[in-house]
């Protein structure tokens, strides 16, 4: 009896809490007023705790939020040790993974994703059946893919810092919505800074000069940041010029006072204790707790608390300086609406007055499988190979391993259904044609299936977990995965290609890859070639809409495929002058950056500048008319490159200032329109500690990749 009564005085206590106003919860208060009294109310051990992925403190009614991924559709569940099992699972919509999101070259569409993802959320945030899900969500990663052999590469948005910026900028706010107040949820950007590389990431460091840091390598978060709005991110495990990423004087020095962060700046999983087991880089944890508030982290991502305590009675750090680390912090939750139960927060309600589970919708299987036919590229078409006409067809062959599964990587939840290529092509067939399927040539299974065939398709690519091996192991050199870089980028199974086509001339290449492969055979034999990349519950709905025409391809790569490993600088080589990306290598690509096909052709002619001379704050426009010749609707990605000729300091032999994504019918004619701004033809000068304009003339031409130029011109900048 005694135990009753005293549950119900708690219960009753924390009731009389709840209804308790404080001015934390008053949003007419502002900012600044609102967090200080939040934290003027915690006691210290509630300050430590909120220092953790779980920021909530009950006893003043903060419920806060978790954390969660969402690289290329919502992370909730799925393969990874963290996604959420048992009865609160639940499938999330399922996109391509990032490295495909950039391949549509369409940050206005890529927008829409990140705010689907983020309505599915908060639903699982909200909803009374789930209310588990984070609203900070770790996405999206603003690393570059500055070589193929890196083994996240499916992660990032490929090898061009413009290129990244702009898919960075739209998918954050895309995740955070467009409402003056208050964030749909938060983007956490990652993995800050130049962490491309997974063997030895814990400790090797990533070295190069003041230039490229501020032009190159963070210029996607700084982006992410001042254009996109997000105010959080994770540092990195690797160390940046001989300096720990999660101690880095650059997390104060750059993001805070220089571009304005004031949120949360979290360490990756793990990273703190790295500070000694890996790094060496402090002698104790009590020291390194401390480093890290200092430095600018906010958020631990593994056992920081006794450190931290130990820290506070030694005097190593402050509880001012913890509140300070708390600001930014709750500085999220205030944007996300957590400190209040504002009626003017449209997020609020999502998954409490609509209950329909936004995967289960239409408009989510649309979404997924335009995204999908958007990421495909075409990579070679000899003599119109693609399409394939159905009425001229009896019987066809689709062969491979990578043809009867959707495979979900490590950062991907679990999709509510997928198709595979076999099926959707199956699928897209109907009953008239003759349908085959062969996985392996085992017993000349497919060879036999290609020779009884009009058509053989053939889907190979790699495992994006290792075909289910353990952390850190992989057993096919040309496969990468987070912690093992690849170490080849030839691929075994183009074998079975060889003895595919040698059956069946009329022979169809789909690659099923998280990466670029020397496919150099293949290229120089196989008709056609088509690239998408994996995990997307669409994926084979989406290619069987390109294989029959349904729809054009136009995505184009975001990545230099080379023909040789020995093209690579080292992998620990973080210097991109010396011979990386499009932008400085000098060998001819086996398929350009920026490259694509579709199934028509057009003219570009015409071009003209709204100025002749540009400068410093400006934006000049670059006009032209764009001719679809062919005989297919078809998008087409136009693309803008400069060159600075009269540089006094090193530049970029060529370098991405501009693309749109543009609709045209058969026969039809557009006027296209690129601006083209000062701001993006800056260069970071070191000694002045600014970015500078250099008058002179600036080359520029408009093609349809890096290296198919259609229109040229020069323009003059002034100061």
């Amino acid at each position: 009896m005694k135990r009753i009564i005293f549950i119900l005085i708690i219960s009753f206590a924390f009731q009389i809490l709840d209804a308790q106003n404080y001015p934390f919860q008053d949003p007419n208060i502002p900012e600044e007023e609102r967090i200080n009294n939040l934290i003027s109310l915690m006691i210290l051990d509630e300050k430590i705790i909120c220092l953790s992925t779980r920021i909530s403190i009950p006893r003043l009614g903060v419920k806060g939020t978790r954390t969660i991924e969402g690289l290329h559709g919502l992370a909730y569940s799925g393969p990874a040790n963290w996604a959420v099992k048992g009865l609160k699972a639940s499938p999330t919509t399922t996109f391509p993974q990032a490295i495909g999101l950039a391949q549509m070259w369409d940050p206005d569409f890529l927008r829409k994703i990140a705010d689907w993802q983020a309505t599915e959320a908060r639903f699982l945030a909200q909803n009374r059946r789930f209310g588990t899900a984070g609203l900070i969500v770790f996405a999206p990663n603003a690393d570059l893919g500055r070589d193929i052999r890196w083994g996240r590469t499916e992660e990032c948005f490929g090898e061009d810092a413009f290129l990244n910026a702009v898919m960075v900028t739209a998918y954050v706010k895309g995740l955070q919505g467009d409402h003056p107040v208050y964030w749909k949820t938060a983007s956490l950007m990652k993995h800050f800074l130049a962490n491309s590389n997974e063997n030895n990431r814990t400790y090797n460091s990533s070295d190069f000069d003041e230039r490229l840091f501020r032009e190159y390598y963070s210029y996607p978060f700084y982006k992410g940041v001042t254009d996109g709005g997000s105010q959080c991110f994770m540092a990195a495990y690797n160390k940046y010029n001989g300096i720990p990423c999660t101690v880095h004087p650059v997390l104060r020095n750059v993001t805070m006072n220089d571009w304005g962060l004031r949120g949360v700046i979290c360490t990756d999983g793990g990273a703190f204790r790295q500070l000694l087991t890996t790094h060496a880089y402090y002698p104790s944890l009590d020291i390194a707790a401390a480093e890290c508030i200092k430095a600018g982290i906010t958020v631990f991502l593994d056992n920081y608390r006794a450190p931290l305590q130990e820290a506070l009675q030694k005097e190593l750090i402050t509880e001012k300086e913890i509140d300070e680390a708390l600001y930014g912090n709750f500085r999220i939750l205030l944007k996300l609406g957590l400190l209040d139960n504002s009626s003017q927060n449209p997020y609020s309600n999502i998954g409490i007055s609509d209950t329909i589970a936004p995967w289960t919708r239409q408009e989510a299987r649309d979404l997924a499988r335009e995204a999908t036919v958007k990421s495909i590229v075409l990579l070679k078409n000899d003599k119109n190979t693609l399409p394939l006409q159905k009425e001229k067809i009896k019987s066809i062959a689709v062969i491979g391993p990578s043809a009867n599964k959707v495979i979900s990587d490590w950062y991907s939840g679990t999709p509510p259904y997928n198709v595979n290529v076999r099926d959707g092509i199956k699928n897209a067939l109907g009953e008239d044609i003759i349908f085959r399927f062969a996985m392996t040539n085992k017993a000349d299974s497919a060879v036999i299936a290609a020779k009884e065939s009009d058509v053989a398709i053939v889907c190979i690519g790699n495992h994006p977990l290792s075909y289910g091996l353990g952390w850190g192991q992989n057993q096919v050199s040309s496969d990468g995965r987070e912690d093992v870089d690849r170490q080849a980028i030839s691929l075994e199974q183009e074998d079975l290609v060889k003895l595919v086509l040698a059956a069946n001339p009329n022979t169809i290449l789909v690659l099923v890859s998280s990466f670029p492969y020397a496919i150099n055979w293949s290229k120089e034999h196989v008709p056609a070639i088509l690239h998408v990349s994996q995990s997307s519950q669409e994926t084979g709905n989406a290619v069987a809409d390109v294989i029959f025409g349904k729809v054009s391809p136009s995505g184009r790569l975001v990545q230099t495929w080379i023909t040789s490993i020995d093209q690579l600088p080292p992998i620990l080589d973080y210097n991109i002058r010396n011979g990386r990306t499009y932008m400085y290598n000098k060998n001819p690509p086996l398929f350009p950056f920026g490259h694509g096909l579709t199934y028509t052709s057009f003219s570009y002619s015409g071009y003209k500048l709204s100025k002749n001379t540009l400068r410093d704050g400006e934006t000049v426009d670059i006009s032209f008319t764009l001719k679809n010749t062919g005989n297919h609707d078809s998008e087409e990605v136009v693309q803008l490159y400069v060159s600075f000729p009269e540089s006094r300091v090193e530049q970029p032999s060529v370098a991405l200032k501009g693309f749109k994504r543009v609709y045209v019918p058969t026969g039809g004619t557009v006027s296209v329109t690129i601006p083209l701004k000062a701001d993006d033809l800056k260069y970071w000068d070191s000694e002045q500690q600014k970015w500078l304009i250099e008058p002179g003339k600036v080359k520029f031409f408009i093609g349809a990749s890096s290296s198919d130029k259609k229109l040229d011109g020069v323009l003059s900048i002034s100061k």
